[in-house]
């Protein structure tokens, strides 16, 4: 894709990969990009690059915008992670900058990455600037959003933010900028994004946002280094940001399960069925049929979470187990959650999973439901009790 134009002087000149479907785990259905930006100044600067087998798309952007790529004279290292820094030697090696800015973990992460001594790294802090001619950079440290070397760098002339992973969605679009693609599906992928990657660093996110606001930051435009560009709806974003890192979430149940010959799957309905009778909202998701990663977008807004299994060889079944170890290791908070299952001959699934809520900080509302074999009608009905406890908990408990 050719460069576009991002405001005066500054351009997008990243990739589009529309193939990516998969991203550690995390399912890509509508692809991703990797943004890169060109500041042309009286030092031309590079903000981030591309995935390794984009670096001719980068290169070839450069030359449309410059020329020559060798009038690039800085080169900013926001996020040493590959899918930004995987084409850095290929860029260095055609435009021979005279300096490339990284955080001091960065400078770390860079040389354990790609052993080179001969890159001209300078480290710089938190806080620290840099002149362009016109314009200055501000370097803000960023770390664990999502990684050690992570760093944002704003523009204050232009009031623009340059934040590498943050504020990012994994979505491949022939639009650059967030008023030029469907509100929904934005946010839907923004929301995909911090629940699967973010999630975890939340309480590094919300320091970040609150010395964004100590430091007066006046901000028209996030640049991340995946998705679409943030103009018109940048409120909407830092907003989200606010809700997700202090995990608000909304009086709504998610129930989530795996079965083998239908009879936890029997169950999981009735459950859904008592939630809806307390009039809170429910989703039903079979964890054979949904990807974890679409499953932990759903974690992120439900107040709710219920889990059932049938056992397997003494556990849960694997489906289960996956989805509830990524869960884990993205470490939702303030939900109120409940197990349940059916089971031949040993019945340990529903104490696996409550032990897997507990590990959550969940507050586990209801002991677990098992039942052997196949539900009777009126152990049916002792799931739809259940379901009914869930929703008054979810309506009961307050966001601290």
């Amino acid at each position: 894709m050719a460069p576009i134009k991002v405001k005066d002087d500054i351009y997008w000149v990243g990739a589009i990969d529309w193939n990516i479907k998969d991203f550690h785990g995390y399912s890509t259905k509508r692809g991703s990009t990797y943004n890169a930006y060109l500041v042309v100044d009286e030092k031309v600067t590079l903000f981030d690059t591309v995935k390794k087998p984009f670096a001719g798309d980068l290169i070839h952007n450069l030359i449309k915008v410059l020329g020559d790529p060798e009038k690039v004279d800085y080169i900013v290292v926001n996020h040493v992670e590959m899918d930004h820094s995987g084409a850095l030697p290929q860029i260095i090696e055609r435009v021979k900058p005279e300096k490339v800015f990284c955080s001091p973990m960065g400078f770390k992460g860079l040389k354990e990455h790609f052993h080179r001594e001969d890159w001209p790294l300078v480290e710089v802090k938190s806080g620290e600037e840099i002149s362009l001619g016109k314009r200055k950079v501000k370097f803000l440290e960023t770390r664990m959003i999502h990684w050690p070397d992570s760093m944002i760098s704003y523009l204050p002339e232009d009031k623009v933010l340059i934040s590498q992973d943050a504020f990012g969605q994994h979505y491949a679009t022939s639009a650059r900028f967030d008023d030029e693609v469907r509100y929904d599906e934005l946010m839907q992928e923004a929301a995909k994004y911090y629940a699967n990657i973010v999630l975890p660093f939340s309480p590094q996110v919300e320091k970040l946002l609150a010395t964004v606001k100590e430091m007066g930051l006046e901000i028209e435009m996030i640049l991340p280094d995946h998705g679409v560009i943030w103009r018109r709806h940048v409120a909407d974003i830092l907003a989200a940001y606010q809700r997700w890192c202090t995990h608000q979430s909304e009086e709504y149940a998610l129930v989530v399960y795996a079965t083998m010959w239908q009879s936890t799957e029997k169950m999981a309905m009735a459950i859904a069925e008592g939630i809806m009778r307390e009039g809170v909202e429910v989703k039903v998701m079979n964890a054979s049929l949904e990807h974890r990663s679409d499953i932990m977008t759903e974690v992120l807004a439900a107040r709710g979470l219920v889990f059932g299994s049938s056992t397997l060889n003494n556990n849960m079944l694997p489906q289960m187990a996956d989805v509830l170890t990524y869960i884990k290791g993205l470490r939702p908070r303030k939900k109120v959650g409940a197990a349940f299952g059916s089971y031949g001959w040993s019945g340990e699934a529903v104490k696996h999973i409550n032990k897997f809520l507990e590990d959550m900080k969940a507050e586990i509302v209801h002991p677990g439901l098992k039942v052997k074999f196949v539900p009777t009608h009126d152990q049916l009905k002792e799931c739809v009790e259940m379901g009914k406890t869930i929703a008054r908990a979810v309506k009961e408990r307050k966001d601290a």
